[in-house]
């Protein structure tokens, strides 16, 4: 058996055709999705057709960007004529007509932030008017302009090289677009040498030269505004470089060597100036004396010395002896 909608009417072949008012929510949103500059107030349009009684009620959630409908978060409620509103959107969501029991059920959502972007359900239920899901999706987009991107380059940024440029905005709705140029004035680069994609911001520089050295600005835009930031890229010749090395491993020899004279040189020099080499106690020399030798000689030489001192005074006597015996 089908069954059609037609207004607010529920008609099926039943003996023809049957048709049961009132048994049926018809929920109407706009087709469009929703596109509002950060810091605005947006009003989500949501309007219904039932007969309102006593179960009539009223939900508003929010689902964001990318996940399935099952997760959505509520934002209001609206049964047995209260207002309820909940969750973090609590403070700046409200209903354009309160009560919404006219048929208007609009949501009106102050001080847009881009967390705010995402898919939005407004979902009426009036039992035993049950036939259809009372069901209405809006898309909300929150246009916030680029960040100030980030520029980063990687690569071999030497002479024949290829390097990469790089630049991304964290923040930017719709998604900012990337444009590189090159400032102040420079030869013609050669064609396929800089390709560029607009979409991921990045900058490919193939068979680099000195004269690709510069400043690169990557400005990230979209219909809300722009931002850039500026990069400068160095090229080196790579054989510049060994001949800098070869002349710094030349100049380190020769201080070395240097270095190495000098001390030498110091080190005559202070030989030069010591003192003549002296003996001590225990050295052996061919002319010394062995021990004990020459403390027997002394004595000798003492003992002769007292018997040639003593001579001459026993002579004396002896004479004077013999004079006294004579007279």
């Amino acid at each position: 058996m089908a069954w059609a909608l037609v207004g607010p009417f529920l008609c099926g072949p039943l003996l023809g055709f049957l048709c049961l008012s009132g048994l049926a929510v018809e929920v109407t949103v706009p087709a469009e999705p929703l596109s509002m500059p950060m810091g605005k107030t947006a009003e989500l349009s949501c309007s219904y057709r039932t007969s309102v009684g006593d179960s009539f009620a009223l939900e508003w959630s929010f689902v964001q960007p990318g996940k399935p409908i099952s997760t959505s978060l509520p934002i209001l409620y609206f049964t047995n004529d209260h207002l309820y509103p909940t969750g973090s959107k609590a403070d700046r969501a409200s209903l354009l007509h309160n009560p919404p029991t006219g048929g208007v059920a609009t949501l009106k959502l102050t001080d847009l932030r881009p967390s705010d972007t995402g898919t939005y359900l407004c979902n009426v239920n009036n039992p035993p008017d049950f036939y259809t899901n009372g069901l209405g999706l809006i898309n909300l987009t929150v246009l916030v302009p680029p960040s100030h991107p980030l520029c980063s380059h990687s690569g071999q940024t030497s002479v024949g090289g290829s390097a990469a440029l790089r630049c991304s905005s964290s923040e930017g709705a719709p998604k900012p677009v990337y444009n590189w140029v090159r400032l102040g004035s420079f030869p013609t680069p050669p064609p396929g040498s800089m390709v560029q994609d607009e979409v991921s911001g990045q900058l490919i520089l193939t068979n680099l030269s000195l004269t690709s050295s510069g400043t690169y600005r990557c400005v990230a835009s979209n219909q809300m505004g722009s931002a850039f930031c500026e990069l400068n890229l160095s090229v080196t010749d790579a054989s510049e470089g060994r001949v800098a090395g070869t002349l710094i491993g030349v100049l380190l020899g020769v201080l070395l060597l240097s270095v190495a004279a000098f001390c030498l040189i110091r080190f005559q020099k202070e030989r030069k100036k010591e003192p003549k080499e002296t003996y001590g106690g225990s050295d052996l020399r061919e002319d010394a004396t062995a021990p004990g030798v020459s403390d027997q000689a002394s004595v000798r030489a003492d003992s002769s010395k007292g018997l040639l001192e003593k001579s001459p005074s026993t002579s004396t006597v002896t004479t004077k002896s013999k004079l006294s015996m004579v007279v």
